[in-house]
């Protein structure tokens, strides 16, 4: 790739952001700005001049003229999952109906491509504006290292943009695995023999297709936001910033709970209010997306797909870290879970819009420890996995005065969605279970105390019908009799937990506990 020279190519040279994420875009510089290569600039105006002129009607032939632009970009054939373009073929040409398929390749590649057509020129008005989205303050695309609070603001039209790029597997493979990012492209859901997919699969990338078709009918005009919040380590001394925590500060806290509501049907993403809600992530933000799995996660980025957006910048997070996304829309209506997912039609999004045109949709990702066994009742990972929490669910606002845990979390800007952040709870859910094998009971107590201690008024949590978690109600209630605070809550979490490893008790924590009590009284 080739460096610019002068005029606004110069100028924007010099910006960081773009500087750092280049080598990830499938365009190329030229003299004075960004550009697709020649070829693949004319294979995109050929097939945005739809099926007639291009000829491109299937899957089989959409799949040639993706292997064409892969080869003027220079990109390697190895680097795609086992037989994605023959998975194109089978899906639109076999999977679903003729007349789909037909509008599909009617209709939504030839909008795509002209989409893609002003890439460059979206991205180069994109940086331009950058520094001038949040009071000076750089959130231009770029690469948002682990320990590098930053923030990344984008259009609804460039993450369009971007995804169309991921759809028609553009986005170099090569150096992202060097710095812990994932797989963008969309060959791993395409893979053959497309058989083995099963109906989740196919409904994951029907959720997909039906954005394409709704951003391709009527473009949204708002912006997402996508934050890398770090909780600083000790070392990091700033009166405005809540370092990370050791055992004795959550031991020593007085900050009382917070009211909780429980829900044993419905999901977070339904949630009426306004609420962080939580995204119950891999280390690596979207997981398993673009594979074959379906995991909740997986649902939540395929009904709201501007979040894999997201996976194109921001590698992995360390265990001070979490993700925040505001603004995101859904598109999509599903049922079941897991193997029983399914794709279920349009949905309209009625969620209002802030100051910065960002739904009023908060989306925070954090990874819990997976299989972690007995170990989870080690003090080291109950700090590990309360803190966890904890870097999530703190304010982004900068408070002027007043102690942790009124204080936020390093981030690129103290900003604030709205006026009235401390309004807003947390909405979630058996973070760290299911798959990842953490105890549902020890989990939602240390989320508790995490969204208590970061000043959040309650936690909406939704059971979805565990089994393990059915006397949550009456333990809840007891806390609150006995009024505890944060401090008295995490010490008896720690007793129980002792026990738990020494093995001189098999008890749940939820009997556990409500005998502990009633033993003191």
């Amino acid at each position: 790739m080739s460096f610019w020279k002068f005029g606004k190519a110069k100028r924007m040279e010099k910006k960081e952001d773009l500087g750092s994420f280049l080598k990830y875009l499938p365009l190329v510089a030229q003299s004075s700005s960004l550009a697709w290569p020649p070829s693949v600039e004319q294979e995109l105006q050929t097939i945005s001049e739809g099926p007639t002129k291009s000829m491109v009607n299937s899957g089989e032939v959409l799949a040639s003229h993706i292997t064409n632009m892969r080869k003027s970009l220079s990109l390697d054939a190895g680097n795609l999952s086992p037989n994605p373009l023959q998975g194109y073929a089978t899906f639109f040409d076999k999977k679903i109906s003729r007349e789909e398929s037909a509008k599909f390749f009617g209709e939504v590649v030839p909008a795509l491509c002209g989409l893609l057509l002003q890439l460059p020129s979206m991205l180069e008005t994109h940086y331009q504006n950058a520094d001038h989205v949040l009071d000076g303050v750089t959130s231009g695309l770029c690469l948002l290292a682990p320990q590098e609070a930053g923030v990344v603001f984008l259009s609804q039209e460039l993450i369009a943009a971007l995804l169309a790029c991921s759809f028609f597997c553009l986005f170099p493979e090569a150096d992202r695995r060097s710095k812990h990012l994932q797989s963008i492209n969309f060959d791993d859901l395409f893979s053959f023999p497309f058989m083995s997919y099963c109906s989740k699969r196919e409904s994951k990338i029907r959720c997909l297709l039906h954005y394409f078709e709704r951003v391709c009918q009527c473009m949204p005009t708002g912006f997402v936001s996508f934050e890398r919040k770090v909780l600083p380590r000790g070392h990091k001394h700033n009166p405005h910033y809540v370092s990370y925590p050791e055992a004795e500060y959550w031991a020593k806290s007085t900050t009382p709970l917070c009211s909780v509501e429980i829900h044993t049907s419905g999901a977070i993403e339904d949630q009426p209010g306004e609420a962080l809600e939580v995204d119950f992530a891999d280390e690596y933000i979207g997981g398993l997306t673009l594979s074959y799995d379906t995991l909740q996660e997986e649902i939540r980025f395929v009904i709201n797909p501007e979040l894999i957006a997201g996976m194109i910048f921001l590698p992995r997070m360390d265990a001070n870290e979490a993700i925040e996304i505001v603004g995101v829309e859904r598109f999509s209506r599903y049922t079941g879970y897991g193997p029983s997912f399914q794709y279920a039609g349009d949905y309209t999004d009625e969620k209002d819009f802030d100051a910065f045109k960002r739904r009023k949709t908060r989306v925070i990702a954090i990874d819990a420890l997976p299989n972690p066994g007995s170990t989870q009742y080690k003090p080291e990972r109950l700090l590990r996995e309360i803190n966890k929490a904890f870097s999530g669910y703190l304010h982004q606002c900068k408070h002027q005065a007043g102690p942790p845990p009124s204080s936020a979390v390093e981030s690129s800007k103290r900003w604030c969605m709205d006026d009235h952040e401390e309004k807003v709870g947390v909405a979630t859910g058996n973070w760290g279970c299911g798959v990842f094998g953490g105890d549902p009971e020890v989990k939602i107590m240390l989320q508790w105390l995490a969204i208590s201690q970061s000043g959040r008024p309650f936690m909406s949590y939704y059971t979805f019908g565990l089994q393990a978690l059915q006397n949550v109600n009456q333990v809840v209630e007891r806390i609150g009799l006995q009024e505890m605070n944060v401090g008295e809550l995490w010490s008896k979490l720690v007793e129980y937990s002792a026990e738990r490893l020494s093995r001189s008790t098999r008890l749940g924590l939820f009997p556990w506990f409500m005998a502990s009590l009633s033993a003191t009284n």
